[in-house]
């Protein structure tokens, strides 16, 4: 296994990426690479957001899933040709054999705002278009969509850090990150641990609010509200990332992994499930949708790459088709298909869970 059995998730104040002193920027990019290396996840400090725009976050997600599900409904994700709006229980499922579980939560889902011409939208680009908008909640979209413009600038500033880290110029990800599909999720898990009823036929309920999996994208930046989050060490141990005040959890993605050649480590996490109310809210920070997925050239042992090559794009819609309810419906009529480039691959990231 790669990594290190950690015991816990190690803090990174990275303030001194929003200066212009090279030195204090190199020593915050050493103590990203060894996190990043060693762990694939790390909480950061001095990230400039203020709290309010947290607070306003979570008291309108409160508000939204507190609606009458036939009103969230109303924003069913099923509605957009973009993938953005309201994921209820049992739309998500992860498949493991002939028996589907389904994740102990809701949610709902936003990306960049782009209009109904935008030129990716039109030519079908699912992942990339207008966001959905409750009207019901009064500052819904004025205060979500504030919080994700937030991150994503802490992203940016992040992917500059993670260049760094990697000895490669400090703007080196700026021309693949101009309008990527980079989705916040507000993700909602009820107080008590049958708050859902078991699906009938062949899906169950997991035994935890979300599976073991690692993100598809570059990395993710989150913020929770209760305990909860798990995270794999080298050892096949799974340790508590529990939430850190004034602090974000970030952890590697997929393709950071792929495009360092697994220098940098998608770590596999999960959700318990807990007694208690918690909201969620990832940010997973992708790259623009063309962008071709391969271990970098700086990454390669000689010309062996160890990863297969990919679309970013065509990657994370193929993995949204295979756990979107309403997308796989739409295979079988025929509305939408599998990218050609994703037939038949079977990419795989990161620490596999051994138990």
């Amino acid at each position: 296994m790669t990594g290190r059995a950690f015991n816990k998730i190690p803090l990174v104040d990275i303030s001194a990426l929003f200066g212009s002193d090279e030195v204090e920027k190199r020593k915050v990019a050493e103590e990203i690479s060894d996190a990043a290396s060693n762990v694939g996840f790390l909480y950061v400090t001095g990230h400039g957001i203020a709290p309010v725009m947290i607070e306003r976050l979570l008291a309108r997600a409160d508000e939204f899933f507190a609606l009458p599900v036939e009103i969230k409904q109303n924003y069913y994700i099923g509605k957009s040709r973009a993938h953005r709006g309201y994921v209820p229980v049992g739309e998500e499922n992860f498949y493991a054999g002939e028996v589907a579980t389904v994740d102990k939560k809701e949610a709902f889902d936003l990306s960049i705002e782009l209009p109904a011409d935008d030129p990716d939208h039109i030519h079908g680009y699912r992942l990339l278009g207008p966001n959905q908008w409750p009207t019901e909640v009064d500052g819904f979209e004025k205060d979500v969509y504030a919080y994700y413009q937030a991150v994503i600038s802490l992203s940016q500033r992040l992917f500059r850090g993670f260049a760094l880290a990697l000895g490669l110029p400090e703007t080196y990800f700026q021309s693949i990150t101009t309008k990527p599909p980079s989705q916040l999720r507000l993700v909602h898990y009820p107080e008590g641990p049958n708050r859902f009823a078991a699906e009938e036929g062949k899906s169950q309920h997991s035994n935890w609010g979300i599976s073991a999996h690692t993100d598809y994208e570059c990395f993710t930046i989150l913020h929770a509200t209760k305990p909860g989050l798990e995270v794999l060490n080298a050892a096949g141990e799974w340790i508590d990332a529990p939430p850190v005040a004034g602090a974000f959890v970030i952890n590697i993605g997929d393709m950071l992994e792929a495009l360092t050649n697994g220098r940098f480590i998608a770590t596999p996490h999960r959700v318990r499930n807990v007694s208690e109310e918690r909201f969620s809210f990832p940010l997973f920070c992708a790259v623009d949708f063309d962008t071709v997925i391969e271990p970098l050239p700086e990454f390669r042992d000689g010309a062996q790459a160890t990863y297969p090559s990919y679309v970013a794009g065509d990657h994370l819609f193929a993995e949204t088709m295979k756990t979107f309810a309403y997308l796989r419906a739409l295979e079988r009529e025929g509305v939408v298909a599998m990218p050609a480039s994703e037939k038949g691959s079977a990419i795989a990231f990161g620490r596999k869970e051994t138990a």
